[in-house]
């Protein structure tokens, strides 16, 4: 008979189980020890570096045009008395800046918030309705993402021209809307997929129609995605060229094509291009940071998901 003899746990063995756990490989230690204050001055220059051409940008739009065309924007920091807001009341004063900017307004909030309110309810309809063919359209939705901007110009212009919309503001709205939606109803479809099914159903068991319900448990939940959502489709409508230069009318062009039209008419003229472009930049950054809360939220949410 033949007996097994245990395990004895010794001195010997605790060295073992000690020399068992390996030591972190050279990368990892790299890492750990830079970790802390060079990755932050590494970070802190990158961002300057990111924020030079804001700032530049900034500093020449309070500059007369004989002192940018003579130095750099960095001499401000010798010079301080050079700096002036004249550029900006001269600005104000230039219709033509002044009615492109109302008009990129009018294009671009109407144009966000039906992106935001249709992709919303198709989003919603796509995760927890069911309907015939509910998968094969949203394959549909999934491969308009795809789809370039440019290949629908020439076609969609005929259409626009056959309906009469060709060169007015509700044409680029539609556009806008058209081509914001695809991507809007696939992050939001997947955004409120993730919302507990249990929740749904005891709305339900508590009488909640299906109106109701997304007014009140889905949009409140599905904030942060909707807020990124805007937030994309607002940047992407306001810093848009190429729609607005073939579809928004010639007379009142949003402020992209307005400043364009400045440059190709006065070459020189860098005391009202440059605060057009600064205020047409800092528009969109106000809106970003307004909203930067709920657009960390979402964007965290779809990442932990």
């Amino acid at each position: 008979m033949t007996t097994t003899e245990p395990v004895k746990a010794g001195p010997e063995a605790g060295a073992a189980a000690v020399s068992v756990k390996a030591r972190p490989a050279l990368a990892a230690r790299i890492a750990a020890r830079a970790g802390g204050g060079v990755v932050r001055v590494v970070l802190l220059l990158v961002a300057l570096f990111w924020l030079m051409p804001t700032v530049g940008l900034l500093l020449s739009s309070l500059r007369n045009a004989d002192d940018i065309a003579a130095t750099g924007w960095w001499k401000v920091f010798t010079a301080p008395s050079e700096l002036t807001f004249d550029n900006y009341q001269r600005l104000l004063d230039n219709p033509a800046i002044t009615d492109s900017l109302l008009s990129t307004v009018l294009i671009t909030v109407p144009a966000t918030l039906l992106v935001v309110v249709l992709g919303s309810f198709a989003g919603y309809a796509f995760a927890w309705m069911e309907f015939p063919g509910r998968d094969w359209w949203f394959l549909v939705v999934v491969g308009l993402l795809v789809v370039p901007v440019q290949v629908a110009l020439i076609p969609v212009s005929e259409l626009f021209g056959a309906v009469g919309i060709f060169e007015t503001t509700l044409g680029v709205i539609l556009f806008h809307t058209a081509f914001g939606l695809p991507f809007a109803i696939f992050l939001l479809r997947n955004f409120f997929a993730e919302i507990p099914r249990e929740l749904l159903e005891a709305a339900r068991l508590d009488g909640a129609g299906e109106i109701r319900l997304f007014t009140r448990v889905v949009m409140p939940l599905g904030g942060p995605a909707i807020a990124s959502l805007g937030i994309f489709q607002f940047l992407w409508v306001w810093n848009d060229m190429l729609v607005a230069l073939i579809f928004a009318d010639s007379g009142s062009p949003p402020i992209t094509v307005a400043l364009q039209q400045q440059v190709r008419q006065f070459g020189n003229n860098i005391d009202v291009l440059a605060p057009g472009a600064f205020v047409s930049m800092v528009i969109p950054l106000a809106v970003f940071f307004a909203f930067q809360r709920q657009f960390v939220s979402g964007v965290m949410a779809g990442a932990v998901k």
